[in-house]
């Protein structure tokens, strides 16, 4: 989000008088683009990050207003891209959280495009929960959450771990990651690796997904660890003993009903 904030800032002076008189006087965001008039989006894409798309950019429920999504990533900016706004959007009808909803959408389509042959899952014959978890081989709270997996596998927790070293490419959190991935018995290398225990750092293998693992959680906003994601796309930052997790996963899936 800083990055668009930066990106914003920067190109908002420069898009002039062309935008606001290519924008519809009523209501450019829900008009129907015609022959004549250019599709606003079309500006409005020199004031955001290289690489965003049109399709990035819809309609808000906010007449005049367009939701730009990047991933879970959710922010608005005005038709006329004078302001860009940082921040959730309510219905006071319903009180639902509009904007978590995209991103909750965002973290299922983005997770959703990992297969499970490139996570380590430990998990009961028939599982009540699932939730996957950004982890790193050296995080405290990662090891803590890790030698309770007795207890949350009890509690019907399916755990899928993806890798997130926080300290980033080519340092040591990164490398035991890929060791562990390498190893014979991967299940095994992460536990004894969360234990404290060595690793054979001698084992390399053709390909890991510890990078591309990595760039996902980035894209979802992901800042420490354990991070974890319910089935339905809730996100839930840090550790929670395995009873105190449970029932915060019960009551958003309450709260979505």
């Amino acid at each position: 989000m800083l990055r668009i904030l930066a990106t914003v800032t920067l190109v908002l002076g420069t898009l002039g008088m062309g935008l606001g008189a290519r924008a519809a006087a009523s209501d450019p965001v829900h008009a129907v683009p015609t022959e004549q008039s250019a599709d606003p989006r079309t500006a409005l894409l020199k004031l955001l990050p290289a690489g965003s798309k049109a399709e990035d950019l819809q309609p808000s429920p906010i007449p005049g207003i367009y939701q730009f999504t990047q991933g879970s990533d959710v922010s608005y900016l005005t038709a006329d891209g004078k302001y860009f706004l940082d921040g959730n959007l309510y219905d006071m009808n319903t009180r639902e959280n509009l904007t978590e909803a995209l991103r909750t959408r965002g973290r299922l389509s983005l997770i959703s495009a990992i297969p499970e042959s490139e996570m380590l899952i430990f998990g009961p014959k028939n599982p009540l929960y699932t939730i996957t978890v950004f982890t790193d081989v050296d995080c405290a709270y990662c090891r803590k959450l890790h030698s309770e997996m007795a207890e949350l596998n009890r509690l019907g927790v399916r755990v899928r771990y993806m890798f997130y070293p926080r300290t980033g490419p080519n340092t040591e959190s990164w490398k035991k990651a890929e060791a562990v991935w390498c190893a014979p018995n991967r299940n095994d290398a992460l536990t004894r690796a969360k234990a404290g225990a060595p690793l054979d750092m001698s084992k390399t293998c053709d390909a890991t997904p510890v990078a591309r693992e990595y760039a996902l959680g980035q894209s979802l906003g992901v800042r420490g660890t354990p991070a974890i994601v319910t089935e339905k796309g809730d996100y839930i930052a840090g550790y929670m003993p395995p009873r105190e997790l449970v029932q915060q996963i019960k009551d958003m899936q309450l709260a979505k009903r």
